[in-house]
């Protein structure tokens, strides 16, 4: 296992993929950013040119709750595809650069590596969420925002570090894809299939019992009165998706 892990760990750094998600979380938390920017003064956003002479936001204020609020939904939403970026990367690269069947002939037995890919995937995406939080803190403060506090700070962080565990588990379901699939193409399939299945579902009003639906409702994306629930469905996903991929690599044939 730690054989596989380092092995995992060393793909990752030397890889460009890391980065790009880096960039991807580190705009989005600038966007995030400049709606607060906005919030504080339309006029000045306007005067600015930041909005249209007639368009006007609405349903929040410029302050530290709304403000971790949407880094929240920043993370369910967006974080489906950047998480999952990091399961088809890890999972299927090796079938696309045909280095699969070399890293089976390893002295390391199968359901190691799928936990070690899993590990590092894991980490991978704590480390972006803890790279949100900062800079999601540092622009606040830049911004002047009011009503920070020790009990919306932990707050709006556990939402976020919840809703960012909460992606993560429903990104197993991926790698399982793009293990199967053998490349990169079935786990981009299934990422685009959750994100579309997911806005459709809640928009119905049965986000709740849809998986890919309730880490933005439970990031406030449908409102702060939506009570959270489905948790358990969002478990039950990332654990089968998790034991789906080990199985598959312990037993599948790789003829190529």
């Amino acid at each position: 296992m730690i054989d596989a892990l380092a092995t995992e760990a060393l793909k990752t750094r030397r890889s460009r993929v890391p980065l790009v998600t880096a960039v991807v979380f580190t705009v989005a938390v600038l966007v995030g950013g400049l709606f607060m920017f906005i919030l504080q003064d339309q006029e000045r956003a306007r005067s600015l040119g930041l909005i249209g002479t007639k368009a006007a936001l609405v349903g929040g204020q410029a302050d530290w709750p709304t403000y971790f609020s949407f880094l929240a939904q920043i993370t369910a939403v967006g974080g489906i595809v950047v998480f999952g970026l990091v399961s088809v990367w890890l999972f299927g690269r090796e079938f696309s650069q045909n280095t699969v069947k070399d890293l089976l002939a390893l002295p390391t037995s199968r359901t190691s590596i799928v936990a070690a890919k899993f590990v590092v995937a894991l980490v991978w995406c704590l480390a972006l969420t803890f790279q949100l939080l900062v800079l999601g803190l540092l622009i606040g403060v830049a911004l002047g925002l009011p009503g920070l506090s020790a009990e919306v700070l932990a707050r709006g962080a556990a939402v976020i570090v919840a809703t960012a565990v909460m992606t993560m588990l429903l990104t197993t379901p991926i790698a399982f894809a793009s293990s199967v699939g053998r490349g990169y193409l079935p786990g981009f399939g299934v990422i685009i299939a959750s994100v579309f299945c997911a806005q459709i579902v809640a928009a119905l009003g049965y986000g709740r019992y849809f998986p890919w639906s309730v880490p933005a409702l439970f990031s406030g994306l449908a409102g702060p009165d939506q009570v959270p629930t489905g948790v358990l469905g969002v478990v039950l996903v990332g654990a089968t998706g998790a034991v789906a991929t080990a199985l598959w690599w312990r037993n599948a044939d790789q003829d190529r």
